[in-house]
Parts: structure tokens; sequence; C-alpha cells
């Protein structure tokens, strides 16, 4: 039974990681900064359920750094669009 738990999960997390992706480059609605910030996390819970197969404790900070990183970024880059006066 574990040993199919922990597939699932690996294949679910591999799914979310690829569909995440390409919702955050050509997904719907991403011209709006919120919906492709929501589009990374989706990607972010893939590969933190791909890790989650292998070590729980690489799992849990691996999702917070990403987490915390990519939401920065996300945030300055689209801060830094609309002062030089883009369309974001």
């Amino acid at each position: 039974f574990r040993r199919v738990l922990f597939r699932s999960l690996f294949y679910a997390g591999c799914i979310l990681a690829i569909v995440g992706s390409i919702a955050t480059v050509a997904g719907p609605g991403v011209n709006d900064p919120i919906v492709r910030t929501f589009n990374t996390e989706i990607a972010a819970v893939g590969i933190s359920l791909i890790f989650l197969v292998y070590n729980h404790t690489l799992a849990l900070m691996t999702f917070v750094a990403a987490t915390a990183a990519i939401t920065l970024i996300l945030l300055r880059a689209i801060t830094r669009l609309e002062e030089m006066g883009a369309d974001v």
C-alpha cells in the first residue's frame, strides 16, 4: 500500500509541476500578475509532492523556500513594470 501511495504522490507531483509551469507561461489570464503567481504556486506544490516521496523534511523546506523566493521575485517584477508604466 505504501509503495502505491508514494508512486501516486510522485505522479501527481509531476503532473502538477508540468501543468503549473505551462499555465504560468501560456495559461488563461497570464496578463494578470495575481493569476500568474497562483499558477506558479501550483508548480511549487507539484515539486513539493515529488520531494515528499523522498523525504518529508526536504519537501517542507523546499516548499517554503520556493514559495517565498518566487513570490518576492514576481512581486518585485510587477512593481518595477508598473513603475515604468508598462501595461501589466
